[in-house]
């Protein structure tokens, strides 16, 4: 399967979800200190380095953008799926939401202060992850910071793994492997924090978020 037809499925898998994705989730920081402590962390860090907009790619129904704005960021949020924006757009009319692919952002080069990318690379296809780290490094002012979310493989000497996800075919990867494709990528990690399963989480992987900086 080519990047185009991966993701023409996935916009189509989740336009067809976003009611049920957008009820879903909307709710999930609330219960979840731990993504809120690393959004925060993103935040100041975006925040100290200059007054940079924050792009929130694969933003889905918008609650993540939305939480970036009250933590006082520039933010706006980017979707391959339509039905997603539109239901971003009316839950939180204050905020910019637009249509549009990852590989090929509708954004200046280095204009960016963040990127906030939360698992929104599992549907791309590992062959394709170089162009998306590109672009997110293009994107990207110096001194900017990337946090990337993802599921973790867990088995080293695969670096990346399928895994059934619920909407769209799905990827996991190996922290370390992800984390020197971003230094191929001119993005340095800086830090990293790793969230064992819960048993009340759907699945049963590691959740791992990466932050990054553009040199």
């Amino acid at each position: 399967m080519v990047e185009h037809d991966a993701l023409s499925a996935t916009r189509e898998a989740y336009d067809a979800a976003a009611p049920t994705y957008a009820q879903l989730f909307r709710d999930t920081l609330r219960d979840s200190p731990l993504d809120r402590s690393i959004l925060d962390a993103f935040a100041e860090v975006v925040s100290a380095s200059g007054d940079g907009q924050v792009a929130d790619l694969g933003c889905g129904p918008g609650h993540i953008t939305a939480y970036l704005d009250e933590l006082g960021l520039t933010a706006f949020g980017v979707d391959a799926s339509p039905a997603m924006i539109k239901l971003a757009r009316q839950a939180y009319p204050g905020l910019r939401f637009d249509v549009g692919s990852m590989a090929a952002l509708n954004i200046a080069d280095g204009v960016l202060g963040g990127v906030l990318s939360r698992w929104s690379i599992i549907h791309t296809p590992p062959q394709e992850l170089p162009v998306i780290l590109a672009e997110f490094h293009r994107v990207l002012a110096a001194g900017g910071h990337l946090l990337v979310g993802f599921s973790a493989s867990d088995d080293p000497s695969h670096p990346t793994q399928v895994f059934d996800h619920t909407v769209a075919p799905a990827y996991r990867w190996w922290p370390d492997h992800l984390a020197a494709m971003l230094r191929k990528s001119g993005l340095a990690e800086v830090a990293r924090m790793v969230r064992e399963p819960q048993p009340t989480d759907r699945r049963q992987f590691q959740g791992v978020q990466l932050l990054a900086r553009k040199a």
